[in-house]
């Protein structure tokens, strides 16, 4: 599948805000934005450590503000750009949150290797499905798995 200009330009912004959580040391490698056509509605990166909240996930965290921002329940007609991924929880949220597409960078896979938290039940599922329903596409994963190999380098450099 051939990216486009435009979805580079998405989640190139999404990789942006994951590398602003990991140099901040607060927040986590995660960045997320949501969009309608070529406009960014919200952007987010995860703060779950400097809030002290395991559901401040950057994924969460945009659709919150996109509802906000757009004074709706649904966000049909958007898209989500995720630096990783999103987990189950995100999942939940982007199922109500009716989102069009996820695109996201980094796998599960690679959270998992990387020491990111999952569940069994996750892995388990049927990963080709999760996507087909989710409408999830894959772009981008080798920018997002070096701002962790960059986080990885940090902690051994200790």
């Amino acid at each position: 599948m051939e990216i486009k200009d435009l979805q580079k330009k998405m989640m190139s912004r999404a990789l942006n805000l994951a590398r602003e959580g990991r140099d901040m040391d607060n927040g986590g490698p995660f960045g997320a934005v949501i969009t309608r056509g070529d406009e960014i509605i919200a952007e987010s990166r995860n703060e779950v450590l400097c809030k002290g909240d395991c559901t401040q996930h950057a994924e969460l965290r945009v659709i919150q503000r996109a509802c906000r921002k757009l004074k709706t329940l649904s966000l049909e007609g958007c898209v989500l750009f995720t630096s990783c991924e999103p987990c189950m929880m995100c999942l939940g949220a982007a199922y109500w949150a009716d989102l069009d597409y996820i695109y996201y960078a980094a796998s599960a896979q690679d959270a998992k290797e990387y020491g990111f938290k999952y569940s069994d039940m996750f892995y388990n599922s049927d990963a080709e499905d999760r996507h087909k329903e989710f409408k999830m596409i894959q772009i981008c994963r080798d920018e997002a798995v070096e701002i962790w190999d960059q986080v990885r380098e940090k902690e051994l450099n200790f």
